[in-house]
């Protein structure tokens, strides 16, 4: 198991800059919130810098991945490209729209009850099986390097920032970002503040693995996910990310469904559709104090427009603006720090 460095992450710089896209950064009108926009990436989402670093380290014949989507779909991409065949394993519960591009991109899915351990763990059979390549949706050196990429063009397009959200699926973006911090130490920003901003990984309320277990201090796996951010349902910490995230992360935290959704319909105001997993992130960073700029990784947009009206039209009234919905997560503020008590309680028992 080969763990990622910073200089991983600077030498996937220059591997993956012919292919992907150096993504802007806009502020939510009123905010003191950057997005980064990976949603605007040549696939959708931040996923092909990992897969693209991948395929450039690997030059594989066959590959074989797990995903919830946004993976499936760089991998896809790349393999078509290249004119390699691939396999990609979903849950049975993956979005149907997701699915469909994934096939429409010439790629085998493969289907499995359960969960994400489920997943993960026909991916690796399957490889073994055929000779494959295996490439994780996030616990893999190579990923991780790729993700970290965004960090290195965050440091470049912002300055005096206080910290970087990033949601938190399988820990390979955040894993990166902790490693790309060093892309700060030496970035001038001609400001009396510290240069390196804080990374704040986000995961939902109901899939806090990295949270628990770091509060234990051991690897701890959490039941399956029901969580509207389907790419945020991951169980366990990824054996590779883990100790990454255990050295650079800053802060924890977590949101519900109910403020992914809202920061969802807030975002449609600006004209920017973001899938639930993309929300997460926001949401936080917009119910969090700050006295300066954050950035936030809007990590993906690949949603079905009907699937968007289902989840921002039921279980929810659509925000009009940013105040209301800093309102509605003062709400559930005082609350947050009992319950990552409570989940660490709860994993220690």
């Amino acid at each position: 198991m080969r763990i990622p460095t910073f200089q991983d992450v600077r030498a996937a710089g220059r591997r993956i800059a012919p292919v992907v896209r150096r993504t802007p950064v806009q502020r939510i009108p009123g905010t003191r919130v950057l997005l980064k926009r990976e949603d605007l990436q040549k696939s959708g989402s931040f996923k092909l810098r990992g897969v693209t670093n991948a395929f450039a380290v690997a030059a594989p014949v066959r590959v074989v991945t797990a995903s919830s989507g946004n993976h499936g779909k760089a991998v896809a991409m790349l393999a078509r490209a290249a004119k390699v065949p691939a396999t990609v394993v979903m849950t049975a519960r993956s979005a149907p729209e997701k699915v469909e591009t994934i096939r429409g991109l010439g790629a085998r899915v493969v289907f499995v009850e359960g969960g994400v351990v489920e997943r993960n763990r026909l991916a690796e059979a399957l490889a073994a099986e055929q000779g494959a390549t295996l490439i994780p949706s996030s616990d893999h050196a190579d990923v991780i390097a790729g993700q970290g990429t965004t960090g290195l063009e965050i440091a470049a397009q912002t300055a005096g920032i206080e910290a970087v959200y990033v949601p938190v699926g399988g820990g390979g973006l955040l894993a990166g970002m902790c490693l790309a911090k060093a892309a700060w130490h030496d970035a001038p920003t001609g400001l009396s503040v510290p240069s390196v901003p804080a990374v704040i990984g986000v995961e939902p309320v109901s899939a806090p693995r990295y949270a628990l277990s770091l509060a234990t201090g051991r690897p701890v796996t959490v039941p399956p996910s029901a969580s509207v951010a389907d790419g945020l349902r991951g169980q366990a910490p990824g054996r590779v990310a883990l100790p990454v995230i255990t050295a650079g992360v800053d802060h924890l935290t977590v949101v519900e469904d109910d403020e992914i959704v809202r920061t969802m319909s807030l975002l449609r105001t600006h004209g920017i559709v973001a899938e639930p997993s993309s929300a997460a992130a926001v949401a936080a960073a917009l119910k969090a104090d700050h006295v300066r700029d954050v950035v936030v990784v809007l990590t993906g947009g690949n949603i079905a427009r009907s699937r968007f009206d289902e989840l921002t039209g039921h279980g929810t009234h659509e925000l009009q603006n940013t105040h209301e919905l800093q309102k509605a997560h003062e709400l559930q503020k005082a609350h947050e720090l009992q319950k990552t008590h409570a989940y660490a309680a709860l994993a220690a028992a």
